[in-house]
């Protein structure tokens, strides 16, 4: 089974939460999701910055809201599969 992933808009940094540091993004699909900025769920070596497109999946939802458990920086390589998608979309 594929994992579903979203493109989402980083909007802050928690540096201090009360389960360490985490972000919160906003995906135009789901609204706001938070997630973990410590591994295994942040796969950088930086943390993100406002601003910055993120790629999260295995969203869960909480009683709380979304939450992410792997998130990674948008590659140039994500945005080549979308595009080849659309265009394979566009051929039919």
């Amino acid at each position: 089974m594929e994992t579903k992933i979203y493109e989402a808009v980083v909007e802050k940094i928690i540096p201090q939460g009360d389960h360490g540091p985490y972000a919160v993004a906003s995906c135009p699909k789901l609204g706001l999701v938070t997630f973990s900025l410590e591994p295994p769920v942040w796969e950088e070596e930086d943390w993100p910055e406002g601003g910055n497109i993120v790629i999260l999946s295995t969203v869960r939802k909480k009683r709380a809201g979304w939450r992410a458990k792997h998130a990674r920086f948008l590659q140039p390589s994500d945005e080549q599969s979308t595009d080849s998608e659309s265009g394979r979309r566009n051929e039919k």
